[in-house]
Formats: structure tokens, C-alpha cells, sequence
């Protein structure tokens, strides 16, 4: 390893080379399978029936993504995705950073109480609460609505134990200092608190887009006819017929991976720095 060093100017020791080998096999094997079905999603009906199967594809062909965003309705299945994500995920992150401030930044009795209660939802299964919260929507007119899948699920304990992790390590005099220069709260929260908790929200944001774009069960419940199918119920769909067109299933499969990888790539420094300095740590 001579002439080898890390980027704090160290020669790394055997124990760092073995962490980063096991890492890296680690990734690989976690890759793997979503290498395998970006290559299969070029090979034809034909080639993906093959035994044994081949890792490459012989003859590599972009038919199954023309014919996926043609016959299926893709892009309606995915705008309704991207409805869903983005409204939910701003609406989260609205929400949460909203009540952490006030559990972080604000004395009033029972703060704590109503932290701990808020927090212990978290051991609460999602499937335990599906009927009632079902209730609540059909009365609200929300079933077979978009809005019925966002609003729900807009304030997550997880999101709001990150964010209030995250402020209370702001100091508080600089709140006060702007208090004195009389700003008011919500300038306060909106000029100087979000500003900060950049980090963790991008923490908030990733892990919001990550479940509601992948969320399956309850747009399942929800979702009464196919207008309102997002990617995985519509996914799901294909993959139940007698005949299952796989090559169609995995260019979809793929095509629906792209967003969220493009959004972790693009606030991956931030969400590093945000789970450092949160409660993850």
C-alpha cells in the first residue's frame, strides 16, 4: 500500500482496507439486482425465457420502453406518481418542520409528553390504522382522489423527530437576537430556521420521495379505478395477469428507478450532513 493515502493524509491500515472491501461488496451485492433488471429490460421476450439465463443482453433493443410508454398508459401512471411525491413531500415537509420548531424552540407544559406520544406512533403498524384512516377519508369525499393518498400521511413522527433533533442544535440566541430586531415568528421560521436545517430537511425530503413513490398498499385502497394508479399499483396490475409481459414490467420497473436516483444524487452531500447531525447519529 506504499504511496496509497486516504484523503486525510494517512496511509489507511488493514482494518480501513477491510472496511472498504466489505463496503463495497456489500454495495455490489445490494446492486446487483437492479444492474440485472436495468440489462434484461433490453432483451427480448424471447432472450428473458432463456435457461440459463445470460447477463447481457445478445440483442439489445429499446422496444420494450416505446411499447411500455404506449400500451400501458405509463405516463399517466407516472405523472400520478410524480403528483403524489411532490405535493406529499412538500406538504410533509411543511408540516413537520412546522411542529419541530415549536417542540424544539417553544417552552409550554406538556412538550415533551406530546414528543414522546408522537414519537411512540412510530411503533404503530401503518396496517393497524389503514381502516379508520380509510373511514376518515370517505367521509371527506377523498376515495379515488389523488388527495386521498397525500393528505393522510402529511405529518410523519419520523420527519418531525429528525427536524427537531436537527434544531435544537441551533442556538437560540439567534432567535432571540431577532426577536429583538423585531421579527416575528413566522419570519423567524421562515428567514432563519429552514435556512439551517437545509440538511436535515433534504434528510426529510429523501426519505418522504423514497416512500411515496414507492408506496403501494395504500394507493391500493385508495385508488378505485385506473385514472388514479400510481407506478407500483399500476406495476402490480401487469405483473398479476395470466400472460406477464416481463420485458414491459422491467422497462417500466427501470424507468420508475430513475427519479429517485436522480434526487438522492442531487442532495446526497445534504442528506450526509443531515444524518450526521441528527438523531441517526
Amino acid at each position: 500500500m506504499r504511496g496509497w493515502t486516504s484523503t486525510t493524509g494517512r496511509v489507511p491500515s488493514t482494518a480501513d482496507v477491510a472496511r472498504a472491501t466489505a463496503l463495497t461488496a456489500g454495495a455490489l451485492v445490494m446492486l446487483a439486482p437492479i444492474v440485472w433488471a436495468a440489462l434484461s429490460s433490453f432483451k427480448t421476450p424471447t432472450e428473458l425465457a432463456r435457461r440459463p439465463p445470460t447477463v447481457l443482453p445478445q440483442a439489445p433493443t429499446t422496444a420494450n420502453y416505446t411499447e411500455a410508454l404506449t400500451a400501458f398508459n405509463f405516463g399517466g401512471y407516472f405523472l400520478n406518481s410524480a403528483f403524489v411525491t411532490v405535493v406529499a413531500t412538500a406538504l410533509t415537509l411543511a408540516v413537520n418542520s412546522m411542529a419541530a420548531f415549536a417542540l424544539a424552540k417553544y417552552n409550554f407544559r406538556g412538550r415533551d409528553t406530546l414528543f414522546l406520544i408522537s414519537l411512540a406512533t412510530i411503533m404503530i403498524p401503518l396496517q393497524v390504522i389503514f381502516l379508520p384512516v380509510f373511514q376518515v377519508v370517505s367521509s371527506l369525499g377523498l376515495v379515488n382522489s389523488l388527495w386521498g393518498m397525500i393528505i393522510p400521511a402529511a405529518a410523519t413522527p419520523t420527519g418531525v423527530f429528525l427536524l427537531r433533533q436537527y434544531m435544537l442544535g441551533l442556538p437560540d440566541e439567534l432567535i432571540e437576537a431577532a426577536r429583538i430586531d423585531g421579527a416575528g415568528e413566522f419570519h423567524i421560521f421562515w428567514r432563519i430556521i429552514l435556512p439551517l436545517c437545509r440538511p436535515a430537511l433534504a434528510v426529510v425530503a429523501i426519505f418522504s420521495v423514497i416512500w411515496r413513490w414507492n408506496d403501494f398498499l395504500w394507493p391500493l385502497i385508495v385508488a378505485q379505478d385506473e385514472s388514479t394508479y400510481t407506478l407500483p399499483v399500476a406495476l402490480a396490475r401487469f405483473s398479476g395477469q395470466l400472460v406477464v409481459p416481463f420485458n414491459l414490467v422491467l422497462a417500466m420497473s427501470v424507468l420508475s428507478i430513475v427519479p429517485v436516483v436522480l434526487i438522492f444524487l442531487v442532495l446526497q452531500r445534504q442528506i450526509v450532513a443531515g444524518i450526521a447531525r441528527t438523531g441517526l447519529r
